[in-house]
């Protein structure tokens, strides 16, 4: 594969948008997952979104779904993003929380190796204490297996 290294001198703020934000102050304030559903689809969107993916329409039903789900995938990290090896492995789950039709990318803590983990494994998310939490997706600590 050939690469070209180079630099983009480009700053940027992410902004999570008004169902992000949503979203975020569920889980900052509440230490609540919520999301939005589409009645025509039956798509349950977690984190909310403001338009249904499937069909377009306007999301306005927020939900609370559980904090608990299933591994959906997961992966092993072993390289920073600048391409420095990490000291150890970070392991990356895709859950399917109960109660939502997407799904929700994060950490898998406590595993250091793929022999510990399989696809289905139920998870539960480990949300920091609420003095801890600042309205971030990292507010979320990742996924833990149950």
């Amino acid at each position: 594969m050939r690469t070209w290294r180079g630099e983009i001198p480009i700053r940027s703020l992410y902004t999570a948008g008004v169902a992000g934000q949503s979203f975020l102050e569920a889980l900052k304030e509440r230490g609540k997952l919520v999301g939005t559903r589409c009645d025509a689809c039956r798509q349950v969107y977690v984190p909310s979104r403001l338009f249904c993916e499937r069909c377009f329409a306007e999301l306005t039903e927020e939900v609370e779904v559980k904090p608990e789900g299933r591994l959906a995938s997961f992966t092993f990290c072993s390289v920073e993003r600048d391409g420095s090896p990490l000291r150890r492995p970070l392991a990356l789950a895709l859950v399917q929380l109960d109660g939502a039709t997407t799904f929700f990318l994060h950490r898998l803590l406590d595993v250091t190796e793929p022999s510990q983990v399989r696809i289905g494994a139920r998870v539960k998310a480990v949300i920091k204490p609420k003095a801890k939490r600042k309205g971030s997706i990292l507010d979320i600590e990742g996924f833990r297996l149950i």
